[in-house]
C-alpha cells in the first residue's frame, strides 16, 4: 500500500500547449521591453535637443546650467581674454618651458598685450645675459604653444640693486652698484 495522497498533477510542458496565463506573461514581458526601448530612445532624443544638460524652462536660454569648464570658456571668449589667459597659463608652466635651472633665476613678471612683449626679471646679470641669448628660441617656443604672433619679444630686466643713498660718502656722478649687483 502506498501512503501517498492523490493531489493535482503538474502538467507536462513538452506535450501540452501553453496556457492563457503563460501567453499573457510572455506578451506582457515583450510589451514592457518595447516600451522601455521607446522610452530610452525618446529620452535620448530629448536630451540631445536640449544640449545634454538640465534646462531652466521650456526653451533653452542663457540661464540654463552648464559645466564649469564651458562657463569659463564662454566668459573668456565673451570678454576677449583668451590670449591673457593663455599667457597666464604659460607663466604657470614656466619651469617646464624654459627648464628648471633657468626658471630658478628668471621669473616672468607681466605680459603687455598691446606690444606683445613678455617681461622677465632675472636675479643676476649672468642669467639675464643667458636669457637674452635664448630669447629667440623661447619666443618661437611660446608662439608654438600660444599661437603665431602672440609673443613678439622677451624683455629681460636686470636685477635691481640696493636703494641709492645720498650722503657725504657718495662720490659725485657715481651710479652705485648698478649692473654689477648680484
Amino acid at each position: 500500500m502506498s501512503t501517498e495522497e492523490p493531489g493535482p498533477k503538474a502538467p507536462k510542458k513538452s506535450t501540452e500547449e501553453p496556457s492563457g496565463v503563460d501567453l499573457a506573461r510572455v506578451a506582457l514581458r515583450a510589451a514592457k521591453e518595447q516600451a522601455r526601448a521607446r522610452g530610452d530612445a525618446a529620452r535620448q532624443k530629448k536630451q540631445a535637443r536640449r544640449g545634454g544638460g538640465l534646462r531652466s524652462g521650456a526653451r533653452a536660454d542663457g540661464r540654463d546650467p552648464m559645466a564649469l569648464g564651458a562657463a569659463i570658456k564662454r566668459l573668456l571668449t565673451e570678454r576677449g581674454w583668451e590670449t591673457p589667459a593663455a599667457v597666464g597659463g604659460v607663466m604657470g608652466r614656466w619651469p617646464q618651458i624654459v627648464g628648471e635651472d633657468l626658471a630658478k633665476h628668471c621669473v616672468p613678471q607681466r605680459y603687455d598685450e598691446d606690444e606683445r612683449v613678455l617681461v622677465v626679471a632675472c636675479d643676476s646679470t649672468a642669467w639675464a645675459t643667458q636669457l637674452r641669448h635664448l630669447a629667440p628660441a623661447l619666443v618661437a617656443r611660446l608662439n608654438e604653444d600660444l599661437g603665431h604672433g602672440t609673443v613678439r619679444m622677451i624683455k629681460v630686466l636686470n636685477p635691481g640693486g640696493p636703494a641709492r643713498r645720498y650722503g657725504p660718502l657718495r662720490a659725485p656722478g657715481s651710479s652705485g652698484p648698478g649692473d654689477t649687483y648680484g
